[in-house]
Parts: C-alpha cells; structure tokens; sequence
C-alpha cells in the first residue's frame, strides 16, 4: 500500500472515532518509572476486546534477575475488568527494556505483533551478537508481521498499522480509534524526540515519518512509550495531541524544517550516552521478549559485546 492510501486510512478512522464516541477506545496507561517507559491496555467498550501496548519485563542488571511487577500491573487490570486479549504488540524492538510479551501472552493470550520491518534490525543485531543459526532473522519469532497501512480490529474499533522508520528502521505506530500510539517518534511537545543514532537509525527518516503522523487531524490524541519530564516540569506525563505538537513540539513544530531537524538531531545525538538496558533488550526483544535457549546447565544467557556500539 502507498504511503498516502495507507495515512488515507488512519485518517478516516480518525475521523470517524471523532465524530462518534462509540468509536474510540478506552486506554489505560502504565508508566515504569525504571525504564521510564509507559504501556497500554486498550480496549473496546462495546466487546471487552483488547490489546497492550509496549509491555515491560522488570530486569536488574547487576543480578540479572527478572521480574513481573509491572507486568503483573497489566494482568491484575485486565482480569478486573474481564477483558479479553486479542493482541500484544511492540511498537519496534526497545533498546531501554525488555519486553515481557511472552509472560502476558502466556497469562493473557492475544497475537504477539510486530512491524514486518523486524527482519532489517534481527539481521542487523543478530551479527552485533553473533547469533547462531538457530537464531532466525525471519520475524518468526512473531504470531504477526504488520505492513505500513494495514488494518485491523480490536473488538468493534478499526485500527491501522503506519510504518514510522527513523528511531530504527522498523518502527511502527498504531491508530486505534482516536489514538494513536507512536512508540518513540516523539515525547511530550516540551521533550522533543527520539534518537537517531542506533544502527539503521536515520534522523531524515524520522522527520518524515513525525510529519507524517502530524498529518492526521489536529485532535487525535497521541500516547508516548516514553516521559522523562522535561525540565521546569514536575510530573511525568505521556498524552498529547497532533495539534499540541504541531504547535508546540521543541524539535518538530510547524516552521522546522527537515535540514534544521536533521542538523539539531544528529548534533544531539552525538552527545547521548547508550541506554544502560540496551545490550539485554535489544537481545531479547528481536526474540520477542525471549531468553536465549538454555546451555547445558540450564541457564540463559546475555552477550555483551565489547567494543562492537
């Protein structure tokens, strides 16, 4: 599908969303102070159907252990209210948290899904970690690949899958009604937005895909994966709208062009240090949140490459 057939279709559900309350979806945000990273259940009125949104596995670095406390957030939400999970999703494959999508799936069911891009960043990092050939670079590690403009549904609500490239080159966000989820395009409009610098990253890219979601109406609402509370603001938050960031996005508004984006991006990036989680997350997320198999002792473990980022 075309860019333009496929930012058609997020539109029109927009639209419709807007001028009819049953529509919209309902959406619960959980924000991991840890990670600073916030998830989603999003769910139907009308049905009880419902998908969650860039989960988190609670890791400790120096143990290595694992954890579902925030996970468990999700499940306690979902069973309360007796919903029903048809989807988990991943906006792309996280460098600052580890997905606890089979955990969910395992409690709660739902297709784990993903961007068909995947299979670029699997390629990519299964070299960074020396992957085996056991490890399949072919996205199967996923119950689905979406494509830039496909649809979908969560009980009654139409949704469309928009390829986002730039943070890496497989993200995607979600239009859900009214919503959409734009993983980490951007942050609140006093924060800006994502970097670059990650392999197959590309801040031209990201500028593109930013104006592109920016072309939906001026009242779909946009939910953050990530709040690190600019300064001069006190809490975190992580709802916006196309219009606020229109207007008011420090890196993007109305009137930045894309050389002036592209220059401030790669200037600050360069000056970012890497995530403390990404050696583990990005390992285990491109298995869709999987641990290696275990050796011959019946531990799992995590490379860290030296000197390879």
């Amino acid at each position: 599908m075309s860019a333009d057939l496929a930012l058609d279709g997020a539109t029109a559900v927009v639209e419709a969303a807007i001028a009819d309350p049953a529509n919209r979806p309902t959406i619960a945000g959980f924000f991991d102070e840890a990670t600073y990273t916030v998830s989603y259940v999003v769910h139907d009125a009308a049905t009880g159907e419902a998908a969650i949104i860039d989960s988190v596995l609670d890791y400790d670095q120096a143990s290595g252990r694992t954890g579902f406390r925030s996970a468990d957030l999700i499940v306690d939400y979902v069973t309360t209210k007796g919903l029903k999970v048809a989807w988990v999703i991943e906006t792309h494959a996280h460098a600052d948290h580890i997905s606890a999508a089979p955990y969910l799936q395992e409690k709660l069911g739902g297709k784990l899904a993903i961007g068909k891009d995947i299979v670029r960043v699997q390629e990519v990092f299964g070299k960074v970690f020396n992957a085996g050939t056991d490890f399949q670079r072919d996205g199967s590690q996923f119950d689905h690949l979406f494509a830039d403009g496909e649809r979908f549904r969560i009980g009654t609500l139409e949704a469309v899958a928009l390829h986002v490239p730039g943070h890496t080159p497989a993200d995607m966000a979600y239009v859900v009604g009214d919503a959409a989820f734009v993983g980490d395009t951007m942050f609140m409009p006093d924060y800006g937005t994502a970097r670059t610098d990650f392999p197959g990253g590309c801040a031209r890219e990201l500028y593109q895909s930013i104006r592109r979601l920016l072309d939906l109406p001026r009242e779909t609402r946009l939910f953050m994966c990530h709040d690190y509370k600019a300064p001069g603001r006190d809490d975190y938050a992580w709802e916006s709208t196309v219009g606020l960031q229109r207007d008011g996005n420090v890196h993007v508004h109305d009137g930045v062009s894309e050389d002036d984006f592209v220059a401030m991006r790669t200037a600050r990036d360069k000056t970012l240090s890497m995530p403390a989680l990404i050696m583990p997350s990005v390992q285990l997320n491109i298995r869709g949140g999987r641990l290696p198999d275990p050796e011959d002792n019946g531990v799992s473990y995590i490379k860290i490459p030296v000197n390879a980022l």
